[in-house]
């Protein structure tokens, strides 16, 4: 179960950043015994790939902060965010199962398909938010949301390893806030369909 719910919290901040948390399990797999990644998942361990993620994740930390260029970020991160939100599910749920064979761990598939799922929620509801947002302050937001984004992604990353429940309440947190917004601009829209011209 908190395998599960550590793949969650991992998966969910890959939707808002997806390097952070890929790189955090692997550097903590590679130079703790905090994480035991299975041996299919060995390759999150290896330097190059962790020096690699660190490129990625450099240049996203600055284009994101971008206006517009942020926009375009965001739709190449349409494929990225899901596929990274799906590897970290099914390697920390592999993980959490080393030593038991249970249905998830007979059927990866399932921790694939949960976390892509999630990552995808989440990048979709930040990938919506930002062009409002840059629109509503002339592009001024985009370093500020981008800023917020990346220290959400690496506090849920963090809380979803050490503390995995309380990493349950933050994405909790973060989906009511991307309700929120949701709904917000739901009711721009259609006052500004309504409005006179």
């Amino acid at each position: 179960m908190l395998a599960a719910l550590t793949g969650l919290g991992l998966s969910a901040a890959a939707g808002l950043n997806a390097y952070i948390p890929v790189l955090l399990v692997g550097l903590i797999a590679r130079y703790s015994d905090l994480v035991r990644l299975p041996a299919e998942f060995g390759w999150l361990t290896d330097g190059r790939v962790l020096a690699g993620l660190a490129v990625l994740l450099a240049a996203e930390v600055v284009l994101d902060k971008v206006p517009v260029v942020d926009s375009v970020n965001d739709a190449v991160q349409t494929f990225v965010r899901p596929a990274a939100g799906g590897a970290v599910f099914a390697a920390t749920d592999a993980a959490g199962k080393l030593d038991s064979s249970t249905f998830m761990h007979d059927h990866p598939w399932i921790g694939w398909s949960l976390g892509i799922v999630v990552a995808l929620i989440v990048h979709a509801t930040k990938a919506s938010v930002r062009p409002v947002a840059n629109a509503g302050t002339m592009g001024a937001g985009a370093p500020v949301l981008s800023t917020v984004e990346d220290v959400a992604s690496l506090v849920m990353s963090v809380l979803a390893i050490l503390a995995p429940i309380v990493g349950l309440f933050a994405v909790l947190l973060l989906g009511y806030a991307g309700l929120r917004l949701h709904r917000r601009r739901r009711r721009r829209r259609a006052a500004t369909r309504s409005a006179p011209t």
